[in-house]
């Protein structure tokens, strides 16, 4: 068992006030949010230039990013969290929360990735998108995905950082839905939608938690007043935190809305499993690690969700025959093995970033790769349709070999260095966790080399009226450009660089105590993986293809294919109750309360028309009623005297 950094050891730095070009570090997220105001709000008019103009806008932020991190890095160790206050936003007796940035190691590196691949993808749009009416919109909406992304990185306070994090969600909306002219994409972007909203009642529950228990929802001041909180109250900070990633990082039990969100045009797909949306979550558990050093059980519930859903994600990777498909349970596994870095906590943080910024260089090559794939074969996504295209497609194919092999883990490339890093880690945590991670990275291997197969090698399965070609250099550029950075990612490790830089942020990463030596460990992670390959090329390599998929599979293979049945778990366990609840709950409000109202108003309506009935306006009725009042009262006198 690895020994964890004490949470009291974890060095917290106060942030300095912004100087110099850190001054215009608001302008990270302007650039990107005014592009999106002026495409959305300037309509036709801007339909010539919109796309340049949000490119240029994404481009613009990325360039202001790599100054503010020279910037940053001509600084010391310990002075290298500047904070700018922008203005007060809410204040409230003494409770007060200022829109304030905050560039530090952590978040500059998510600005840099975000902004870099973000860039990347909006220039591939133009050659994508070309065709599309809407073109300009659909760049608004990326811009706007972006700026809301930088809001979530760069906050200095949790309810900033929320305001980032619903733009994410509104974004990824408008995005995934896009073509809303079928009805999958419109189903699929609400499902996101609705599937995000119980992620983001977590996150929200825990930052009125934050309050309630601290006064402050700001940053520097939770994880001051994190060491005199008790354990239950910050395990239940952690864990409805960990509800929030879990939305956002598409991890068990929120994964649902992943796959459905390949719905979405391929730069939109790249964009949300590379770049941004689900890389919120694993930032929000590394940015609270100040709370989970406090409270182990959050932790071990973090690692436990990230176990499953890294071994869930690689299973449905296996039996998928759309290729975005395929690639978003690999991303759901890829995630799962950051947040599995993050719930190991000291010592796996920096390693959590590494392998997410290493992911998204290979990931957003082989999004945007299976798009050029699909541009060729005319929209189709199914690899079944696919086969031989290494030669017709030579730029597309040997790019996205290079992400093929970063992700699972060839030697020397960027995935090589980031994942056998974590389940070093995991390793040194536990035997059973470092087996599971172990098991992930030889079902990687297997499936992303069936993916290649079927794609770039195999017989010729398309029709005779496809006719595949090549991208346009609009479009290959960021994918050569993408490929390059999948082998050369490793360098950020270089060293011990990445820990070094991080560790005034989420402290110093102690060497795991591994049950064997590292190199030895290496060699058992690269012989797993060749095992993948090998039964990959075994099964599929070597067999010839069906056009159309067999139905008479094993049980594992049709569970694959339903995504491990969970949509209908989620059916079952919560969609049918929720909504037998709903209608008991509306059956009680009509047939009771508003029964009893109801009910009560025609009883007074029924008595008021029975003593209206006595009022007849007659002289002679009003006489006989006093006739028969006098005879009551004597005759009740009587029986009393009588008695």
């Amino acid at each position: 068992m690895t020994p964890l950094l004490a949470a009291a050891e974890i060095p917290v730095v106060a942030p300095v006030a912004a100087d110099g070009v850190l001054a215009w570090a608001w302008l990270l997220v302007a650039l990107p949010l005014a592009g999106s105001v002026i495409l959305l709000v300037g309509g036709r008019f801007t339909d010539s230039f919109g796309h340049w103009l949000g490119t240029a806008t994404a481009a613009a932020s990325f360039v202001l990013g790599v100054t503010i991190f020279v910037a940053l890095l001509g600084r010391p160790a310990d002075d290298r969290s500047i904070s700018q206050h922008l203005w007060t936003w809410f204040d409230v007796g003494d409770f007060q929360v200022s829109m304030e940035l905050l560039v530090d190691p952590l978040s500059l590196l998510f600005v840099l990735l975000i902004t870099g691949v973000g860039s990347l993808i909006h220039l591939y749009s133009v050659g994508y998108m070309a065709h599309d009416p809407r073109r300009r919109r659909f760049f608004g909406y990326l811009n706007l995905f972006v700026a809301a992304m930088l809001m979530l990185v760069l906050a200095g306070d949790y309810v900033g950082l929320f305001l980032g994090w619903e733009g994410v969600g509104l974004a990824s909306y408008l995005l995934i839905g896009f073509w809303q002219h079928k009805p999958s994409a419109a189903a699929a972007a609400k499902k996101a939608f609705v599937m995000n909203r119980v992620g983001d009642m977590g996150l929200s529950l825990a930052i009125m938690t934050m309050f309630v228990a601290f006064g402050t929802t700001a940053y520097a001041g939770v994880s001051e007043a994190a060491s005199g909180a008790s354990e239950a109250t910050l395990t239940a900070i952690g864990i409805l935190l960990l509800v929030g990633a879990c939305g956002k990082s598409a991890q068990v039990p929120l994964q649902g809305w992943l796959l459905d969100a390949m719905e979405g045009p391929t730069p939109v797909s790249a964009l949300i499993h590379a770049a941004t949306m689900v890389t919120a979550g694993v930032y929000l558990i590394v940015r609270s690690n100040f709370i989970y050093e406090l409270a182990p059980t959050a932790q071990t519930v973090v690692v436990v969700v990230a176990v499953v859903t890294l071994l869930w994600g690689a299973i449905i990777g296996c039996a998928k025959d759309d290729i975005k498909k395929a690639l978003a349970g690999s991303t759901m596994s890829q995630i799962g093995y950051m947040m599995l870095a993050a719930g190991l906590g000291v010592a796996g943080y920096a390693f959590a970033i590494f392998h997410l910024i290493t992911h998204g260089f290979f990931k957003a090559n082989m999004f945007l790769g299976a798009g050029s794939v699909m541009h060729a074969m005319d929209d189709d996504v199914d690899m079944r349709h696919y086969g031989g295209l290494r030669k017709l497609l030579p730029v597309t194919f040997l790019t996205f070999a290079f992400g093929y092999l970063a992700i699972i883990g060839f030697p020397g490339f960027s995935g090589f260095w980031s994942k056998d890093l974590i389940i070093e880690v995991a390793f040194g945590h536990s035997t059973l966790v470092g087996l599971a991670a172990l098991l992930g990275a030889g079902i990687t291997a297997f499936y992303m080399t069936r993916l290649m197969l079927m794609t770039f090698f195999t017989d010729r399965r398309w029709e005779p009226d496809v006719h595949p070609h090549e991208s346009p250099k609009v479009m290959t550029i960021p994918l050569i450009v993408l490929a390059a950075l999948s082998l050369l990612g490793g360098v950020l490790v270089i060293g011990g660089w990445i820990g070094d830089f991080l560790e005034p942020v989420v402290g110093h990463a102690p060497h795991p105590e591994l049950p064997v030596p590292a190199i030895v460990l290496t060699l058992i992670i690269t012989a797993v993986v060749a095992v993948g390959v090998a039964l990959a090329w075994l099964l599929v390599g070597r067999q010839e293809v069906p056009r159309t998929a067999p139905q008479d599979v094993s049980f594992a293979t049709r569970a694959a294919r339903a995504d491990l049945y969970g949509d209908a778990i989620n059916d079952t366990l919560v969609v049918r109750p929720g909504a037998a609840l709903t209608r008991g709950l509306v059956g009680f409000d009509s047939g009771v309360v508003d029964g009893a109202i109801e009910g009560g108003a025609r009883g007074i309506g029924g008595l008021s028309g029975a003593l209206r009935m006595l009022q007849t306006g007659y002289v002679r009725s009003y006489a006989l009623s006093i006739l028969v009042g006098v005879i009551v009262v004597v005759l009740a006198l009587l029986v009393v005297n009588w008695a």
